[in-house]
């Protein structure tokens, strides 16, 4: 019967991430919204209460409390399904607000049309390359149903991650920012979750940390968190470079 329902589980979890994804999609494109006007703190509220619980459930201290209760095979599962119900109360909260501060009409209607796919292009190929079964709990819940051990991640960058640290948050920047009509309610969200992708990000970088030590504080040294990002936190890491450049000096010099 538990192993009946750890699989039903995961399926279910699966199945729920297309829905929430296709959902995604239509609510960014400016559908799948209440037409009636509602208030706009309550629309911060709703982007709120997705942002908030998404980052606390990756916090190291957050995660091995909950381990207690859940199983390490179903933690990614549990993660995601609990992102997939936030985000879907937001698609049913949301209301609209009529009052634009922009739209775009024309040809550059079009080019931020075709912005707005390319990002969710980048997105997709960002998560891929960076484990998108751990990221929806495939990965841990597969090697459970087939009973064997899941494959250890290993500290690699590529692609995207030579360049930046952080290309899925900033391909989710572009579909906030890459809409042709910008509503008031529109803009609350896009406010509330750059905030929260900025934050998340440099989250992102203390749990890398805390997790894999000194070579990622080496990665922050070398490359930015974001494009002409030039210093802070997001920015390369100047004390991991003077502390590793410190480091390498006494080899350099003893040979």
């Amino acid at each position: 019967m538990r192993r009946s329902l750890g699989i039903l589980f995961g399926v279910a979890n699966q199945m729920l991430f297309a829905y929430t994804v296709v959902h995604l999609f239509l609510f960014l494109n400016g559908g799948n919204v209440q037409a009636t006007r509602g208030s706009l703190w309550i629309d911060a509220a709703l982007a709120l209460q997705f942002a908030i619980p998404h980052s606390l459930l990756l916090w190291p201290p957050v995660r091995a409390r909950l381990r207690a209760w859940i199983a390490a095979e179903f933690y990614g599962c549990a993660f995601c399904t609990a992102t997939c119900f936030s985000l879907l109360l937001m698609f049913w909260g949301w209301r609209s607000d009529a009052r634009l501060l922009w739209e775009v009409e024309g040809t550059g209607r079009t080019i931020v049309r075709c912005a707005f796919l390319l990002s969710w292009g980048a997105l997709v190929y960002s998560l891929w390359i960076s484990g998108l079964g751990r990221q929806t709990g495939w990965t841990t819940w597969y090697a459970w149903l087939r009973r064997v051990t899941p494959p250890r991640p290993e500290f690699a960058p590529q692609s995207w991650y030579r360049w930046l640290r952080h290309p899925i948050y900033l391909s989710f920047l572009g579909l906030l920012w890459f809409t042709p009509t910008m509503s008031l309610d529109r803009a609350v969200l896009t406010a509330v979750w750059t905030g929260y992708i900025f934050v998340g990000s440099r989250l992102k970088d203390l749990r890398l940390e805390a997790y894999i030590g000194e070579p990622y504080r080496a990665y922050q040294s070398r490359v930015p968190g974001f494009p002409f990002v030039p210093f802070g936190p997001l920015g390369r890491r100047r004390e991991h470079a003077a502390v590793a450049q410190t480091l390498e000096s006494p080899v350099r010099r003893a040979a």
